[in-house]
């Protein structure tokens, strides 16, 4: 069992853009579940807007933060990936990684309003790929005879559990998912309302996503 059960990170690659004074800014959000994945999707970003002034980004990897990367890419220092780090901070999200592509307008917007854009930046590709949170849930299988199958449906959702998939075969077997720790207390009131017959059988762990607003 995970000691952490839960963390934020963005929901899908989106994108979304602006412009100020004549400079086009495009925020890109993805979520990444290790350092490769977040430097496969800049070096996929790079790729796409190869005529860009810049591509600056920053990246969390690690349910504890433990991996932070950040570039500017030629902005002044300080103006671009720190901001962009700043708002995924802010926002608490991990595992995933945000770029923001500018497209110099030949407008100078000095230090104080490349943060400002870069922050903005930031926001907007975490707002399009949207921010949910991940929580640790167990997969089970429930198999139970017949005459029982009305019986737990209406006990599972006392427990938060959720059927993902029902086998009609010699009995009904369910693939359910709680969250994680509350197993034992599923089979409890599932041996309560069945005199012993039937249990949940723990598959495995892993982690689901809910949005978050």
């Amino acid at each position: 069992m995970s000691a952490q059960l839960s963390y934020k990170t963005l929901r899908a690659e989106n994108s979304a853009e602006f412009v100020i004074n004549k400079s086009r800014f495009i925020g890109y959000g993805c979520p990444c579940e290790t350092e490769e994945e977040a430097l496969a999707f800049l070096t996929r970003i790079r790729q796409k807007h190869k005529d860009a002034t810049h591509n600056c980004y920053a990246y969390i990897i690690g349910l504890n933060s433990g991996i932070m990367r950040y570039s500017d890419d030629g902005e002044p220092g300080g103006t671009a990936g720190m901001p962009i780090i700043e708002v995924m901070k802010a926002r608490g999200v991990v595992n995933c990684a945000v770029v923001v592509t500018r497209y110099f307008g030949g407008i100078l917007l000095g230090t104080g309003g490349l943060v400002r854009a870069y922050t903005q930046g930031a926001q907007v590709a975490v707002a399009a790929a949207g921010v949910q949170r991940m929580s640790l849930y167990t997969v089970a299988l429930i198999a139970c005879p017949y005459n029982l199958y009305e019986i737990i449906l209406h006990l599972l959702p006392d427990h938060d559990c959720a059927v993902e998939e029902t086998d009609y075969g010699a009995d009904v077997t369910l693939t359910v998912t709680l969250p994680a720790g509350r197993e034992d207390e599923l089979n409890q009131a599932l041996a309560e309302a069945t005199a012993g017959q039937v249990y949940a059988e723990v598959m495995e762990t892993r982690f689901m996503g809910r949005r978050v607003k």
